[in-house]
C-alpha cells in the first residue's frame, strides 16, 4: 500500500511513493546483510528507519489499529494479516527470482495492507480473531499485486494494483460477497478525530514530499464541483450507516469529508508510478479522475455503487494514460507550466493564432466544461428523486387509534445514543408511537384489502411479508390480524452488513398479542390472546416516516 523508490544509498528519489501502490522493485538499496547457504550467498535488504515506506506503513497500521480498537471495522486481525502475508510472500519470490536478492517486501506488504483496509466481506462475525473468508483477502491481495507485474507501460505498472484489484473484485463478486469500507466510519468521537488527524497529517506530508499536492487539490476541487451538481439536482443514495436516504447537501457533505475520500485522495490517486511525470500532466490527470468518477457516481443510488464508481474512475483514467501523455507537454520542458498550457489551449501552441481563432477556441473549451456539467446532471437523472414518500395522504384517510398515554416502558441501548442522541426521551416515545400506529395500519390494510396502506407504513422484507398475507386473505376469504399490546421496548441499533439498506432500529418488544380471524364478510370468527416477544425493525427508508422493515426473533440476552 505504498510506493517509494530508493536511491543508491537508501535515500528517497522523488517521485516514488503512493500509499495504495507498491514500487516496481524493492531492490534499489545497497545490501548490508547476506545469508550464506552452502557455497551460495544471498544478499538481504532490510528496512531502514529513514525508508519513507515505513512512514506510510505507520499511517496504515495506525488506521488498522484504530479500526480494531475504536472504530469497530468489520474486518478481523487474521483477515488483515492474511492479505499482508500473501503479498509479502509473493513479493519476496518475484524479487528473488529476478535479482537473487532477498528483499524486505515493504511495497508488496503495503498493497496487502491497503486491500485489508478497504475490503469487507459480508457476513464476517463481529470477532477480532475470526478467519471468516480469509481466502478472499488472500486471493484479492494476490491478484492485485500480480496485476502490477503483468500490466506494464513504459517499464512500470499502468494501474494502481490495489485500486484495480478492488474494482475487479467488487464488480465480479457483487455487493453480497464483497463490499468497500463505508464512506462514514463512526460518529464523530475521539477515535474518528484521531483517524482524521492521522490521515490528514500523514497524507499532506506524503503528497507534499512527492510534489503531488497540486494533483490532489485539482482532484478534490473537481470532485467538489461535480458532486455539488449532483447534490443540487436532488440526488440520493442509501447507506448502511444512515437511518434515512442521504440526499442533497448531506450527500455532498458526507462524501467530501469522508475519511474514505481522503484516503483515496492522498494515498491512491497520487501514485507517482501511474500518473504522468510532468506538472501539467499530473494536474490534468487529477482533474480527469474527478470528472470520470463523478460521471460514474451520478447514476448510483447505493453507497456500494457510489464507492465502486469512485474507484473505477481512477482505473479508467489510468487505462487511457498513454493517450493523455501525448496530449500534455513533455515533463520538465519549458511548456510544462499550467499557465502556458492553458494559453496554448486557447491560442494554439505556436502562439500566432488570430484573435478570433483564440476566442473561438476559448468558447470551445468553455463549451466542453459546460457539456461535462450537463453530462453529470443528465447521468444522474435516472437516480434522482427515486426515494419519495407520499404516505401522509394515504395514512390520513385511515383511522388508526393509538393512545399515546399508554406508552410502554422504553429503554435505549447506549449504541443508539452514541449514534443519534435525539433518539431518547420524547424522540424515542415518538418512534414507539409510530411503530404502534404502523402495526394498526397494517391491520387496516388487511381488513380493507388496501395495498396502498401497506406501502405507506412498510418497506423491504416487512412489506413483502404483509403483501403476501394480503394476497392470501383475498384468495382464501379469511383475514388474520394481530393486535399488539406492548408492555416494554428496548431500542437497539441494527447496522446491516452486506446490504445497502441503511441503519435500522431494533424495537425489542414484549407484551400481549391478540390474534383475530375474520371471514370474507368481515365478521369476527375467533379471538385468541397470548404473550409475545419479538423485535420489530424500523427504518426511515424513504426519508420521512419510520417504516416497519422486518420482524426478527427476540434474542435472549
Amino acid at each position: 500500500m505504498g510506493d517509494i523508490e530508493m536511491g543508491a544509498h537508501g535515500t528517497a528519489s522523488p517521485p516514488g511513493l503512493a500509499l495504495l501502490d507498491p514500487p516496481t522493485s524493492d531492490t534499489d538499496t545497497v545490501p548490508a546483510h547476506a545469508i550464506h547457504i552452502g557455497e551460495h550467498t544471498y544478499p538481504v535488504i532490510l528496512p531502514k528507519l529513514r525508508d519513507p515506506r515505513l512512514h506510510v506503513a505507520a499511517v496504515v497500521v495506525t488506521l488498522h489499529v484504530l479500526g480494531q480498537v475504536g472504530l469497530h471495522f468489520r474486518v478481523s486481525v487474521p483477515q488483515i494479516l492474511v492479505a499482508i502475508l500473501t503479498t509479502a510472500i509473493i513479493g519476496v519470490i518475484i524479487t528473488f527470482r529476478a535479482t537473487g536478492t532477498i528483499v524486505w517486501p515493504a511495497s508488496a506488504m503495503l498493497t496487502g495492507s491497503g486491500i485489508a483496509l478497504i475490503l469487507r466481506v459480508p457476513g464476517t462475525p463481529n470477532d477480532h480473531w475470526t478467519f471468516h473468508a480469509w481466502w478472499m483477502f488472500a486471493g484479492i491481495a494476490a491478484f492485485s499485486l500480480l496485476t502490477k507485474h503483468a500490466i506494464k507501460y513504459r517499464g512500470s505498472h499502468l494501474f494502481n494494483p490495489s485500486n484495480l484489484g478492488l474494482v475487479v473484485a467488487f464488480l465480479v463478486l457483487g455487493s453480497t460477497r464483497a463490499e468497500p469500507l463505508d464512506f462514514w466510519w463512526a460518529p464523530l468521537n475521539v477515535w474518528m478525530i484521531t483517524a482524521y488527524a492521522v490521515i490528514l497529517v500523514g497524507g499532506l506530508l506524503i503528497t507534499w514530499r512527492l510534489r503531488l499536492l497540486a494533483s490532489a487539490a485539482t482532484f478534490y476541487g473537481g470532485l467538489a464541483v461535480g458532486l455539488g451538481l449532483i447534490a443540487a439536482s436532488g440526488h440520493c443514495i442509501t447507506a448502511r450507516w444512515a437511518f434515512t436516504p442521504v440526499c442533497g447537501w448531506d450527500l455532498f457533505r458526507v462524501i467530501m469529508i469522508s475519511p474514505e475520500i481522503l484516503i483515496f485522495l492522498f494515498f491512491m490517486i497520487t501514485d507517482p508510478k501511474t500518473v504522468p511525470k510532468g506538472r501539467v500532466g499530473r494536474i490534468v490527470f487529477g482533474f480527469l479522475v474527478a470528472v470520470v468518477s463523478v460521471l460514474l457516481m451520478a447514476p448510483q443510488t447505493t453507497e456500494f455503487g457510489t464507492k465502486v464508481a469512485l474507484l473505477g474512475g481512477l482505473v479508467l483514467v489510468c487505462a487511457f494514460r498513454p493517450i493523455l501523455d501525448r496530449l500534455v507537454p513533455e515533463p520538465h520542458s519549458a511548456d510544462d507550466r499550467m499557465g502556458r498550457y492553458l494559453v496554448s489551449l486557447v491560442r494554439g501552441r505556436d502562439g500566432r493564432r488570430a484573435v478570433l481563432a483564440g476566442v473561438g477556441r476559448a468558447a470551445l473549451v468553455g463549451a466542453a466544461f459546460a457539456a461535462v456539467g450537463v453530462g453529470i446532471v443528465a447521468a444522474g437523472a435516472s437516480a434522482r428523486n427515486v426515494l419519495t414518500n407520499e404516505s401522509d395522504a394515504i395514512i390520513g384517510r385511515v383511522p388508526h387509534d393509538v393512545n399515546p398515554a399508554t406508552f410502554p416502558k422504553i429503554t435505549i441501548d447506549q449504541g443508539v445514543l452514541d449514534w443519534n442522541h435525539e433518539i431518547s426521551g420524547a424522540g424515542a416515545q415518538q418512534i414507539v408511537l409510530t411503530l404502534a400506529e404502523n402495526l394498526e395500519l397494517e391491520n387496516q390494510a388487511l381488513l380493507r384489502t388496501d395495498p396502498t396502506i401497506l406501502t405507506a407504513v412498510d418497506h423491504g422484507d416487512r412489506l413483502d411479508d404483509m403483501q403476501g398475507r394480503l394476497s392470501e386473505a383475498k384468495a382464501t376469504g379469511t383475514t388474520v390480524i394481530h393486535r399488539y399490546q406492548i408492555d416494554s421496548v428496548h431500542v437497539t441499533l441494527l447496522i446491516p452488513f452486506g446490504k445497502q439498506d441503511g441503519l435500522s432500529l431494533g424495537m425489542q418488544s414484549r407484551g400481549t398479542v391478540t390474534t383475530e380471524t375474520y371471514d370474507a364478510a368481515g365478521h369476527l370468527q375467533s379471538k385468541v390472546s397470548a404473550p409475545f416477544a419479538t423485535t420489530f425493525v424500523v427504518r426511515r427508508a424513504t426519508g420521512a416516516r419510520w417504516l416497519d422493515v422486518a420482524e426478527l426473533p427476540l434474542k435472549s440476552s
